[in-house]
């Protein structure tokens, strides 16, 4: 009985796990590189980010945030010091459908970190112990953020705090890139400064809008949807005029251009030119694909 228990409570443990990651090394610039120790550094990374527990809370195994990271290494430093880049996606179920929307898709070309075979990743939150791990924790926390933003208003609140905390501490490494304000507008402190300013908290609300009030009741009411997801999106308006250069945009539009045009590829729209104009203006770059939208 006991054996059984044990079994059991283990069991529980592992489902409550947060993430669903998976986890990608590729080191074909690196030269005459060392196979085993690059496919131990992807299976630590898998480890940590899917077996920390980053929360208070209790997930069930198919609740887990579905995720993905690419590591591309470009350079080997030295013995144990690498550069290159990651890609962070993760995407949220909508409800009685089998979709997931996509909530991130980031690539971060500022990577830099140590790694030694078989020694274990560790983190603190109260420290900077390895930039490794302050990395991969930092975006576990904006998977986190941003997934909980979609259920509940602003929910991501607390994660994004942690991740800010953990720039924070990083401000003194002065070999570790992409945690400093002058490095660019385009990096970790940028996208949780964006997240946490009160000038776009119009679109942390769109996050929940756009999701919970939108993708989640289009199955039963689609041309009602369809209407509240163009408000949600011409709400942003306001904001974008505030600070047209955020991150926080760029990340959007890189995010969810094709399911919004996917959104609106069908039935009609009522406010359709004012959408087209709006999203013309925030991401000029994809015009192409706004003018889809029209097309219906």
């Amino acid at each position: 009985m006991r054996i059984f228990i044990i079994f059991f409570l283990c069991s529980q443990i592992l489902c409550s796990q947060e993430l669903n990651c998976k986890v990608s090394v590729s080191y074909s610039s690196i030269p005459s590189p060392n196979r085993e120790m690059f496919n131990s550094m992807r299976q630590s990374i898998y480890e940590f980010m899917n077996n920390t527990n980053w929360t208070n809370d209790i997930f069930d195994n198919e609740e887990r945030i579905e995720c993905t990271i690419l590591i591309r290494l470009d350079q080997q430093l030295s013995t144990d010091e690498f550069s290159g880049s990651i890609s962070v996606q993760s995407s949220r179920p909508v409800f009685k459908t089998l979709y997931n929307s996509p909530l991130l898709n980031i690539l971060d070309d500022q990577l830099r970190f140590r790694y030694v075979e078989f020694e274990t990743l560790e983190f603190n939150e109260n420290s900077h112990i390895s930039n490794l791990t302050s990395i991969l924790a930092y975006y576990a926390y904006l998977i986190i953020g941003m997934d909980y933003d979609t259920f509940s208003l602003r929910g991501g609140e607390q994660f994004f705090l942690k991740a800010q905390k953990i720039i924070s501490n990083a401000q003194n490494d002065n070999t570790a890139t992409g945690w400093k304000s002058f490095e660019g507008l385009s990096n970790r402190y940028w996208l949780i400064e964006n997240l946490l300013s009160p000038d776009l908290d119009k679109v942390r609300d769109f996050y929940y809008k756009y999701h919970r009030e939108g993708l989640d009741n289009f199955t039963e009411k689609p041309d009602f949807v369809r209407e509240n997801i163009a408000e949600s999106i011409i709400s942003l308006r306001d904001a974008y005029n505030r600070r047209s250069r955020a991150y926080l945009f760029q990340l959007l539009f890189d995010t969810k251009t094709d399911e919004i045009v996917k959104v609106f590829s069908q039935g009609n729209l009522m406010q359709a030119d004012e959408l087209i104009n709006l999203l013309n203006n925030m991401s000029p770059n994809n015009a192409d694909k706004w003018r889809k939208i029209g097309n219906n």
